[in-house]
């Protein structure tokens, strides 16, 4: 009598795994979010700058866009900060090439800390709740996009820029 307890506890065990897994593959299937990749139009969004500034991607219709995701704590990240400062230093006064960076769910404290210590000067926007970079289904940082002039991303790179030569080439073939 003990065996077959212990067997009917055992086959239940199975079942319920089984059941949890089939049910876990099921909800895995359904709630896949869409990953932005090269040929995609890029999702619009409205964020607000750290001066406060209502930054509207849609605006920026007709022009080369450098659309950068990162956090202050990463450290790929600090080490691509200086390449895209240097970027924008020389393309700050074309009217053709907009840079910018999102950070991802951090304080404004944080943010103007980090931009202070390392001389950014380049507009960051303040994704504070992650809605941007769920849009953009952001994994992981730092994740750059080139779109172009039409809305549609024409590049991504999902790794530290090696250089400000690197990001310059990849601007150039996404100008109008």
């Amino acid at each position: 009598m003990a065996d077959r307890k212990k067997r009917l506890i055992i086959r239940t065990l199975i079942i319920l795994i089984l059941v949890a897994a089939v049910g876990f593959t099921i909800y895995q299937i359904f709630n896949k979010k869409h990953v932005v990749e090269i040929g995609d139009t890029a999702p619009d969004f409205i964020l607000t700058d750290v001066h406060g500034k209502k930054v509207h991607l849609k605006d920026f219709r007709g022009k080369a866009v450098v659309l950068n995701f990162w956090a202050t704590w990463c450290d790929p990240c600090k080490r691509e900060m200086p390449y895209i400062n240097k970027v924008y230093e020389k393309t700050k006064n074309q009217k053709d090439v907009v840079i910018l960076a999102v950070n991802i769910k951090e304080s404004k404290f944080a943010v103007e800390n980090f931009l202070n210590r390392y001389h950014i000067k380049f507009p960051v926007l303040m994704d504070k709740k992650g809605d941007v970079m769920d849009a953009y289904n952001i994994v992981p940082i730092p994740t750059t996009f080139f779109i172009d002039k039409d809305g549609k991303v024409v590049d991504k790179v999902t790794e530290t820029m090696p250089s400000a030569d690197y990001l310059q080439k990849k601007i150039e073939k996404i100008k109008p």
